[in-house]
């Protein structure tokens, strides 16, 4: 088992500034790098690890950026995860290679795009497996409620600056969206009847350590992250009684931080089902010490024994509301189907 660390660096990064060390070590003006990577060996028990590791690298590369310029020393925390798609599952023994590039910058945000690749060590053979879109913001390390500016990059074309900005504003619109609906609560149904949404939600109440914290002692998101995978699969398998593999994820929200200490509730229901495929609605909250909350759509497949897909026991909304998360699943669903 091991880890390697490979930077990409821009042209004019002086000799002294190669390898894994913060920018700031060659002064605070430099040219940062603009891709990163990280590869691994997949254990058995790193089922969620590729999750935190995408985090992980995006967090890295924006902090980076971040202090190339700021004289007030910050550090980027995740705001939003864009929609991702799972396309192949990665497998034990394999090399895990997470690579993350700077796409756009906003004045107080970072586009980070994050790619993962698995190749088979005795073939070589590699494939995309997933990639994702996250945006980090940088707090300052003297306050960290203060968000700081944003270095700006340099574009290769001024196209990809105007494509950059429609994607910023689009995100920025889907979180307040999101924001909005932060006070909805999942409440618990006595005796609810089969494949009704009552029937598979259900909450996890986990109490905030160390070991889930960054240096700041606030919440590491890729252990929400994974906190939320795992109980929105409860929920999918609740429903379908059958093996599930994780399809996309549409969107995760971090409206605000979590700090250690605090009791955090993870609460998951169904909002759609297709054919073969069930969307997970989870809602992420903290008590009063912090408040927070993120939203999160998660689409999951039902698999038979031998790895095939099965048809998915259709959902049956009962309530106002169940109906108006169903048809707003079911436009989702409609829009990512692949075309025939």
């Amino acid at each position: 088992i091991f880890s390697i660390l490979k930077l990409n660096s821009t042209p004019g990064l002086p000799d002294t500034c190669a390898g894994p060390q913060p920018p700031r070590m060659c002064g605070p003006d430099i040219q940062t790098p603009s891709a990163f990577q990280i590869c691994r060996i997949m254990r058995p028990d790193d089922a969620s690890v590729a999750r935190n590791m995408i985090e992980e690298v995006g967090a890295i590369i924006s902090t980076w950026h971040c202090n190339s310029q700021n004289r007030d020393r910050c550090v980027a925390t995740l705001a939003r995860v864009e929609h991702t798609d799972f396309l192949w599952p990665m497998c034990i023994g394999e090399v895990a290679h997470i690579s993350a590039e700077i796409t756009y910058t906003s004045k107080h945000s970072v586009e980070v795009q994050v790619n993962v690749m698995s190749e088979n060590i005795l073939t070589g053979t590699k494939k995309l497996t997933n990639k994702a879109t996250l945006w980090y913001v940088p707090l300052s390390l003297k306050n960290v409620d203060k968000v700081l500016q944003v270095p700006p990059v340099v574009y290769s074309r001024q196209e990809q600056e105007e494509e950059g900005r429609k994607r910023y504003k689009t995100q920025k619109l889907e979180r307040m969206e999101t924001k909005w609906r932060n006070q909805d609560v999942v409440q618990p149904v006595l005796n609810p009847e089969p494949n009704t949404v009552s029937y598979s939600q259900s909450s996890l109440i986990h109490l905030v350590g160390p070991s889930d914290c960054t240096l700041h002692s606030f919440v590491h998101e890729g252990v929400t992250m994974k906190l939320t995978d795992e109980v929105a699969g409860i929920v999918a398998a609740r429903h379908c009684k059958t093996n599930l593999v994780t399809a996309s994820v549409n969107a995760i929200n971090f409206h605000d931080k979590i700090r250690k200490g605090c009791i955090k509730t993870i609460s998951r229901r169904m909002a759609f089902t297709s054919n073969k495929s069930v969307e997970i609605e989870v809602l992420v909250d903290a008590n009063s010490v912090a408040d927070s909350s993120q939203k999160r759509y998660r689409a999951a497949m039902s698999l038979s024994q031998e790895g095939g897909s099965l048809p998915m026991p259709q959902r049956l909304p009962q309530t106002q509301d169940e109906k108006k998360r169903f048809e707003e699943g079911k436009g989702w669903y409609l829009q990512m189907k692949p075309q025939p």
